[in-house]
């Protein structure tokens, strides 16, 4: 793969992002584009490793050796034929999945890992300025028609998949546009818009009719839908956020991110929120809870809408900053990130647990919290309160990102009265739900993941709808090593 010394001749190397001064100013993607005779480098470090431990650590099974190689050689439209054979939206995962992959390359033993991420997301693009991408209707349509309800990319991908079978598909969306939170959750700066835009415009040329406004369950009911459709598949995402109950709560200016991140995306197309209910951190002192990638969103977009300034706290205390004994090599390390949000400007503190709110006039003006110490106690990780570290913090905004507690239970969920697993998920056999022609997929099945996981989820659903309409499959599986 690759040059066969490259890994040893040639270093690891990123693109330069834009000062932080001048992105804070806008809400544009902020990495800057990397030559092609640099990338072909970086595609030469991809070692003859034997075992590409990078297809495990990619759910998608993405056969990135090969398209490693491709670029190193030059040949790009060899590479995007190889990269979309296991993944429709490398544009998404190449900007805002967390690269399992890289932390299982065999080079990142030892060693800086190949630029996969950085790589795919440049193949992919170079194909759409080409024009390579174009609509791929199936030569013959089966007759079978099929709902798919919940467009973010774990829906976008089934039914693209199931369009490409055959299949008559109606994709269902409550929101105003399609996307999921890939439209309205992740900020403009990872993800421009127009990258969503053009994938929706290829899908309707290959078939998809797209229905949005549409709450499934309640705009839409059940018995409705199971008339219309043969088969029926739930990719609604996990939406039912992590709350915090406690004195003070109730207090003005303290909101779930996911009510704070979409006002940000639609004032990106220039729409107007209602006063009444529009979020901002402009001149505010904000407090983050939750140290995840939600919370980090919340960070970048708080400094660009111009904050007084942005803490982020964390119940769990402060990852290793490199692998540890027990996070051994393939395996995806606990380990401390800094993402560019934080490269911008944020206090960041860990082990902090908060205990109240209080406030003025029905406004939130301080945050009462308190240290915590953490002990393994049988294996387990306990927290105590350290006593005499009680302390108080000034704010005007809460954000809070702490993460999703599985799919809304009411809506078409109740109405067909699916079952769920232990962790509010719907429980599926083989993508399968409990009800005969109702299949799950992405979040909605697994609980919160990432976007590469959505992606692989919504692939894997259609085959298994596929299947159940047909007798049997050939939609592509990812490959097993």
């Amino acid at each position: 793969m690759g040059k066969i010394t490259g890994f040893m001749e040639i270093k690891r190397e990123t693109p330069h992002k834009r000062p932080v001064a001048e992105r804070l100013k806008d809400w544009r993607e902020f990495d800057l584009k990397m030559p092609e005779d640099k990338l072909a480098r970086q595609g030469a470090r991809c070692m003859d490793c034997g075992i590409p431990f990078c297809h495990k650590g990619c759910p998608l099974g993405n056969i990135i050796p090969d398209w490693n190689d491709l670029i190193y050689r030059g040949r790009w439209r060899d590479a995007i034929e190889r990269l979309h054979s296991t993944n429709n939206f490398p544009e998404f995962t190449g900007r805002i999945c967390p690269a399992p992959c890289e932390e299982a390359c065999v080079l990142n033993i030892n060693n800086d890992p190949v630029t996969i991420k950085l790589i795919e997301k440049n193949i992919v693009d170079h194909a759409w300025s080409e024009g390579w991408i174009t609509p791929l209707p199936p030569a013959r349509k089966t007759g079978k028609r099929v709902a798919v309800v919940g467009s973010g990319p774990s829906g976008l991908a089934c039914a693209q998949q199931l369009a490409r079978a055959g299949h008559s598909v109606t994709l269902y969306e409550r929101s105003d546009r399609i996307g999921g939170l890939l439209m309205y959750g992740i900020p403009d700066f990872k993800l421009e818009k127009r990258h969503i835009l053009r994938r929706v415009e290829q899908m309707r040329a290959e078939g998809v009719e797209f229905v949005t406004n549409c709450r499934v369950g309640i705009d839409l009911h059940a018995d409705e839908l199971r008339k219309r459709h043969d088969a029926i598949c739930l990719t609604l995402g996990a939406t039912k956020p992590r709350d915090l109950p406690m004195a003070g709560r109730e207090l003005g200016g303290i909101h779930f991110a996911m009510e704070f991140l979409p006002q940000q995306n639609k004032r990106g197309f220039g729409d107007t929120i209602d006063p009444r209910i529009s979020i901002t951190a402009k001149g505010k002192r904000v407090v983050i809870l939750g140290g995840g990638d939600t919370g980090s969103d919340c960070l970048g977009t708080s400094n660009r809408q111009g904050a007084l300034s942005v803490s982020q706290f964390e119940l769990l205390p402060m990852p290793p900053e490199s692998r540890t004994a027990d996070m051994p090599w393939p395996d995806w390390p606990m380990i401390l990130r800094t993402s560019s949000s934080h490269e911008e400007g944020v206090l960041r503190d860990w082990s902090i647990n908060t205990r109240s709110f209080s406030g003025a006039g029905g406004q939130v003006k301080k945050l009462h919290g308190v240290r915590l110490s953490w002990k393994r106690d049988g294996g387990r990780n306990v927290m105590e309160e350290i006593a005499g570290s009680e302390f108080d913090l000034d704010c005007d905004l809460v954000l809070l990102a702490l993460g999703f507690l599985g799919p809304d239970p009411e809506g078409i969920v109740s109405e067909l009265s699916l079952k769920l697993d232990a962790r509010s998920n719907i429980a599926t056999e083989n993508y399968a739900a409990s009800v005969p022609g109702v299949f799950a997929a992405g979040d909605a099945r697994r609980g919160q993941s990432l976007v590469v996981w959505a992606i692989w989820e919504g692939r894997e659903c259609a085959r298994a709808c596929d299947a159940y309409l047909m007798g049997e499959t050939f939609l592509p599986t990812s490959p097993e090593l």
